[in-house]
């Protein structure tokens, strides 16, 4: 079985409204800031962090477990990238069949397979005469806790 994608895409337009946010200079291992930490870097800029190429960028909504053990959960949404060449190890938003998936691009000499990251689901080997084509390289999941 194949982790599907919601097929409800999410433009990523650039916002009129630069919304940013504090970001403290030291690491927190899993708390606040130290109240005694006076420095700040620059403020956090969202966009910036998740956008390199606007015109090539867009979200989706993860359905499906075959990429956990890559950190990409149901709901989580991914950043993906159109402009940049996918690489052997790259995770990829793939066309394959008619339908969209979220695996990691694997190529070995001519061989070409999608690896999920979940041991319940099987690797998608791209044969000879599929329909395959690659939308884009996720760079980015967006996670609501």
């Amino acid at each position: 079985m194949r982790t599907l994608i919601d097929p409800q895409i999410i433009p990523l337009t650039p916002s009129p409204i630069r919304a940013s946010v504090p970001m403290a200079t030291s690491s927190v291992a899993a708390g606040f800031p130290s109240p005694a930490d006076d420095y700040l870097e620059r403020p956090l800029d969202f966009n910036e962090l998740l956008i390199q190429n606007p015109a090539a960028t867009f979200a989706v909504r993860i359905a499906g477990e075959s990429m956990t053990g890559a950190g990409l959960f149901p709901n989580d949404i991914a950043v993906v990238n159109r402009s940049l060449p996918p690489k052997n190890g790259s995770i990829v938003m793939a066309l394959v069949d008619g339908e969209f998936t979220i695996k990691r691009y694997r190529v070995r000499g001519a061989t070409i397979w999608l690896q999920a990251e979940n041991p319940k689901y099987e690797d998608i080997l791209i044969k000879e005469g599929s329909a395959f084509e690659i939308w884009g390289v996720i760079c980015h999941a967006v996670r609501m806790l």
